[in-house]
């Protein structure tokens, strides 16, 4: 609450740094010259190769298993009932900084073309960590069309453990958890951390959730989430978000109350989407392919979730797809299909590897679906690249300092686009170069035209 209070009171000053900031991200793009053209040579990912036989059908097949309604009733009955999304931003304890009060580290991870019209920073300790990975990014703009949960405008970054060192506890490696980011003053963002947890021992109970993160969707009142080495997905109702009643290091259930490894909150999983072909894997014998990048496509009928697998290696072409929402009122934010099945609705594979990011889009009045991916750079103090494919090719800008096409942010994630506003919102994942960001979709696109 604090921190709050001194983020009010800085609003007059921070409205002129707000100003100087956009201006700051202006000069960073005029800096930097830039053309653009159709991408050729082998750095090009190419056209989209559509995959229509039944085995590749099969691949991408999955299969739903949801916890009983009793199991989840019985943990939000034990932990003092639901509080919901508003529950959780109405106790914020951290605050994002805006552009002008990032470091010039920080503001050098954004893109050089095209530019981030809105910018935002993590608080230090957050910024710095070496022990958390942020991943990916959903927001209120994919739940609902309106762009708000109730009245705010919500921003859910995924975060995932990554320690990497011998001493750190292996329990604690893959460990997930979001960060609710309050937008409703868009010059004064604040967030709290939640950990993701699955139900045990009929609700009585719950343990940690490990998941790499790599990509999330939020739509209508479900979060659906990448699983552990990205074997399929889980499923997480907005509604159903705990407070726990215990602050120790341990997970789950201390005596009569719930610790959650510090966290106030916890969002349990109601069900996962396992790959019917059995576990997925990598490499050149990945028949079934391991999820890393999700989005939400709107444009389509019904709502569609688009998925990318997981990198693989750099000869080897990559696979995008999308499963349809269910359109029965009974079955909200949940993919189609009752009886348990969810088939791909669309699937291509493109020559583009190592692939990070991807979201299909139909402009009102265009012809086909355009693709955006962002590839990474080998080097992680390089820039990466955010192609737009189609059947036909594919595009990016080209950055005139180097001919590259490494004009996209440093080690960008996954990719959400704000129907309502017309956002495209990513986030970056270098320490100390953490920023989440929006670029206008229509200025991605000018960039290529």
């Amino acid at each position: 609450m604090k921190q709050r209070g001194r983020h009010r009171r800085r609003r007059r000053g921070q409205a002129l740094r707000a100003t100087l900031a956009g201006t700051a991200l202006a000069l960073t793009a005029a800096a930097t010259l830039i053309s653009t053209s159709q991408a050729t040579g082998s750095n090009s990912p190419g056209g989209l190769t559509a995959l229509r036989s039944s085995s590749a059908a099969q691949q991408l097949r999955l299969h739903e298993n949801l916890t009983s309604r009793d199991t989840l009733d019985t943990l939000s009955g034990n932990m003092g009932g639901n509080v919901g999304v508003d529950g959780v931003l109405d106790d914020t304890d951290h605050a994002m900084r805006n552009t002008a009060d990032c470091t010039a580290g920080e503001r050098g991870a954004l893109p050089v073309e095209p530019t981030a019209t809105r910018a935002y920073c993590w608080d230090d300790a957050d910024a710095r960590t070496g022990q958390w990975r942020p991943r990916s990014v959903t927001t209120s703009g994919d739940a609902d069309g309106s762009g708000r949960w109730g009245t705010r405008p919500v921003i859910l970054a995924g975060w995932t453990h990554r320690d990497g060192q011998a001493a750190a506890p292996t329990r604690d490696e893959g460990l997930a958890r979001i960060a609710f980011v309050d937008a409703t003053d868009p010059d004064a963002l604040t967030y709290r951390w939640v950990l993701l947890v699955a139900p045990r021992s009929g609700g009585e109970d719950f343990t940690a959730v490990h998941s790499g993160l790599g990509g999330m969707a939020w739509y209508q009142d479900k979060l659906i989430v990448t699983a552990a080495h990205g074997e399929g997905l889980l499923v997480f109702d907005l509604h159903r978000l705990l407070r726990a009643d215990v602050d120790s290091g341990a997970v789950g259930r201390v005596g009569d109350g719930y610790s959650a490894a510090g966290y106030r909150y916890v969002l349990p999983a109601i069900g996962s989407y396992d790959p019917e072909g059995g576990a997925c894997t990598r490499g050149r014998d990945r028949a079934v392919p391991c999820f890393g990048s999700l989005s939400l496509d709107r444009t389509t009928a019904p709502d569609s979730l688009v998925a990318t697998e997981a990198a693989g290696g750099r000869s080897e072409r990559t696979r995008v797809w999308r499963y349809a929402f269910s359109t029965a009122a009974y079955r909200t934010g949940l993919l189609a299909d009752a009886q348990g099945h969810v088939d791909a609705v669309e699937a291509y594979s493109t020559k583009g590897t190592g692939v990070s990011g991807v979201l299909s889009h139909r402009a009102a009045g265009a012809h086909e679906t355009r693709w955006y991916t962002v590839r990474p750079s080998d080097s992680r103090a390089r820039h990466g690249s955010l192609w737009r494919q189609t059947g036909h090719g594919a595009e990016a800008a080209t950055c005139t300092a180097d001919q590259s096409h490494a004009c996209w942010g440093l080690g960008t994630g996954s990719l959400s686009y704000w129907q309502r506003t017309g956002e495209l919102w990513t986030l970056t994942d270098t320490t100390a170069q953490r920023v989440l960001y929006a670029v206008p979709l229509s200025s991605v696109d000018g960039s290529l035209e």
